[in-house]
């Protein structure tokens, strides 16, 4: 599994891969004079659902806004439901 960050101006989307296709992919926003990265969008595609490709996902977006010193506002219900599971995401979650 490979993970694909294409970032452009302020959003991107981060892609996770198989050897073959696309997996999954997150999509965010970026207000660097905030410091906040919001995860607008998760989807994994109906094939791999059910073996944690999301979290995996979300985890990749929680690392590049640990990278750029960026908090994490999930506006996607489903990487909020992940967050709020997380132990160690204290320092970037912000809840609102």
């Amino acid at each position: 599994m490979k993970f694909e960050n294409n970032k452009s101006g302020n959003g991107g989307v981060i892609t996770l891969n198989n050897e073959i296709k696309e997996v999954g992919r997150l999509t965010y926003t970026i207000f660097p004079e905030e410091n906040r990265f919001i995860i607008s969008f998760v989807l994994v595609h109906p094939e791999f659902e059910g073996r944690g490709m999301g979290k995996y996902l979300v985890e990749e977006a929680i690392k590049f806004a640990r990278e750029n010193n960026w908090k994490v506002y999930p506006h996607c219900s489903y990487a909020r439901s992940v967050m709020m599971r997380m132990s160690d995401v204290d320092d970037v979650f912000l809840q609102r």
